[in-house]
Formats: structure tokens, C-alpha cells, sequence
């Protein structure tokens, strides 16, 4: 069983940084997908980011191209947000999932087999 983990969350101002971490319990996961998602209350859970951990392939949502980037390092098996230029429509809680055993990059949370527990972004006006 995978168990993630997310760190990193807090509050801040508009336009500030933040950069979110997901650790992995299990060893390798060279041939797992990744991805961030994030949901605000009231609203669906909504896709931001992937990456592909056995070459570093990395997708985003259009929207938030640009402002946000993947990464992860496999020596510590942990992948980052770091998201930039922060404005208050980001306020969400963010998740870590995990989609084992593909290389195909997914957007639709129902394709991911695990997740962590989330971590709070606020971002002030």
C-alpha cells in the first residue's frame, strides 16, 4: 500500500510562493504517474499538474501553465509543486495522487489509485 504525504501548505499573499511536497512511502516508482490536484470548497476536485516519474515528463493544466511547475526527486521520493505568483482563486486544499504501473499521464482523479491527505492554501487579497 502507498501512502503519500503533502507538507508545504500554509497562508499567503497574493503573488507570493509556495512550494507543496509529496513523500512517498513506497521505494521506487519508476513506472507510477503523479500528479497534483487541488478543490475548493464547493467545487470539484480539479487536475493542476503531472509528471511522468520514470523520465520527468511533465503536463499542466492550461490554466495554470506557467505559474506552477512539477518536479520530483527520486532519490528522496518526493515530488514538488512550486507555485508561483500566487492569486486568491488558487485557495484550495492540494492533493498528491498516485497512478501505478502506466506511462500514460491522466487528468481525471478517478484513474489515480492513491492519495494523500492534503494540505490547505489560502491565499489573501
Amino acid at each position: 500500500q502507498v501512502q503519500l504525504v503533502e507538507s508545504g501548505g500554509g497562508l499567503v499573499q497574493a503573488g507570493g510562493s509556495l512550494r507543496l511536497s509529496c513523500a512517498a512511502s513506497e521505494g521506487t516508482f519508476s513506472s507510477y504517474v503523479m500528479a497534483w490536484f487541488r478543490q475548493a470548497p464547493g467545487k470539484e476536485r480539479e487536475f493542476v499538474a503531472a509528471i511522468r516519474w520514470s523520465d520527468g515528463s511533465a503536463y499542466y493544466a492550461d490554466l495554470l501553465k506557467g505559474r506552477f511547475t512539477i518536479s520530483r526527486d527520486d532519490a528522496k521520493t518526493t515530488m514538488y509543486l512550486q507555485s508561483d505568483g500566487l492569486k486568491p482563486e488558487d485557495t484550495a486544499v492540494y492533493y498528491c495522487a498516485a497512478r501505478k504501473r502506466v506511462v500514460v499521464i491522466t487528468t481525471a482523479p478517478s484513474t489515480y489509485d492513491y492519495w494523500g491527505q492534503g494540505t490547505q492554501v489560502t491565499v489573501s487579497s
